[in-house]
């Protein structure tokens, strides 16, 4: 009986141990997203910073590699001023790449 009980120990340990590696990683995702947050608030005016934010729930992928881009030319020193709502829109499409026009046509059969 003493073996299964010291397996139990082991294997509650080794859970307890992952729930805290998992809690930690989710803390630090928590605070680069912040950290993230706080520097796209600095770069965009309010209107851009609502626009952006829709664009991560729509389109993850296009807010990452907006959120990438602009981060690195704020860090660089690029940015000399607040990006406005139609300037940031300009760099999505940018980003974003061309727009494929979608064409029904219909067929007459008779």
């Amino acid at each position: 009986m003493d073996e299964l009980e010291e397996i139990r120990r082991r294997k509650m340990l080794e859970y307890q141990k992952r729930m805290q590696e998992e809690q930690a990683l989710q803390q630090q995702r928590l605070q680069a997203e912040l950290q993230i947050r706080a520097i796209l608030r600095r770069i965009l005016e309010p209107d851009a910073f609502e626009r952006i934010e829709r664009v991560k729930m729509v389109k993850p992928e296009l807010y990452a590699a907006a959120v990438q881009q602009l981060i690195a030319l704020y860090q660089a020193g690029r940015l000399m001023k607040k990006l406005d709502d139609a300037t940031l829109k300009a760099f999505l499409a940018r980003l974003s790449g061309p727009k494929r026009e979608t064409k029904i046509r219909i067929l007459d059969k008779g």
